[in-house]
């Protein structure tokens, strides 16, 4: 059985050794451990230092491509290198790469495909009160949308199974940590967790400017991969919210008709207005059971690459 433990890097020459020296070299149940360094393009020696720390592979973007998409191609990667079990950490030592073992007791196991490590977020010194409630709000909201218990949603020290990693698409272009669990418990892939200690602090994140753009990219993230599972429930919901807006607004023309008879010709307005959000709300229906008839192509697509996958790494083997 072999371990790829791929690492994505945007500019870690720095904190890449502190990665590599906590990284185990033997593992129970593995037969080989190999590392992965996906270098985003960056701009100072990372690419250099991962070769002289004498990294498996090293591949290599022209120009910075952001999180998601080196995370696809560090997935891509290890299954070419014949991975059984790939393991996600950062380049910037946030993880304990000690704790690898533990990550993919699971999947050797057999009780999961896919293994996340919760930081605990609660316990980290340097995540501020008002961002410990938005990491614990925002998990929530998670394991709502994806019918997962994974605590925290935002970690990238994880692992995964060849199968899972074969079924997963990446398509989001900010991160992928909320992607894949959405799509791991829309598509039963089983997914679990455990607890994990992180390591201080050595910069600050380059994933997100700030607070408030790492809860608007989450939050579009969710909601598009959510909708690309339940289409229906998505735009029906809308489409019921917004008829029983258009029934308040005719309720609202018909007690002026019936208990105030002289002010009723003033309210016409209402019943216009409740008869544009009737259509409105029946149109946003349609389009739901429309894209629930389009979801049943995404699954076959889904299907359809999964095989090409395995034909292709076949092929290589």
């Amino acid at each position: 059985m072999k371990l790829v433990i791929m690492v994505p890097c945007y500019n870690e020459e720095n904190t890449l050794p502190l990665v590599f020296k906590s990284i185990p070299k033997q593992i129970e149940g593995v037969d080989a451990v190999e590392t992965l360094i996906i270098d985003d393009g960056s701009s100072d020696k990372t690419a250099e230092v991962a070769k002289e720390l004498g990294a498996t592979k090293v591949v290599s973007h022209v120009g910075n491509k952001g999180l998601a998409k080196a995370f696809a191609t560090g997935i891509n990667t290890a299954l070419d290198m014949g991975a059984d079990i790939i393991v996600n950490t950062d380049g910037d030592n946030q993880y304990p790469q000690q704790s690898i073992p533990q990550l993919i007791k699971p999947i050797i196991s057999g009780v999961a495909d896919i293994v996340v490590g919760d930081r605990q977020t609660s316990k980290i010194s340097h995540f501020s009160f008002i961002k410990k409630r938005l990491q614990s709000f925002g998990s929530w909201v998670v394991r709502l949308a994806s019918d997962t218990k994974i605590p925290d949603a935002v970690s990238g020290f994880r692992a995964y199974s060849r199968e899972a990693a074969l079924r997963l698409n990446v398509v989001t272009s900010f991160s992928y940590c909320v992607e894949t669990i959405v799509q791991a418990g829309k598509r039963r892939i089983t997914i679990t967790h455990i607890p994990v200690e992180t390591n201080p602090k050595t910069r600050e994140s380059r994933l997100f400017k700030n607070m408030g753009q790492h809860i608007v990219e989450s939050a579009k993230t969710i909601i598009r991969v959510y909708s690309m599972y339940q289409p229906f429930k998505v735009f029906a919901t809308l489409g019921v919210i917004i008829l029983f807006v258009g029934v308040i607004g005719l309720g609202r023309f018909f007690y002026f008709y019936f208990f105030v008879p002289s002010q009723a010709s003033g309210h016409i307005q209402s019943v216009v207005i409740s008869s544009i959000l009737f259509l409105v709300g029946f149109q946003v229906m349609l389009i739901g059971l429309l894209s629930d008839l389009i979801s049943i192509n995404r699954k076959l697509i889904e299907d359809a690459l999964y095989r090409i996958k395995k034909i292709e790494l076949k092929g290589k083997s």
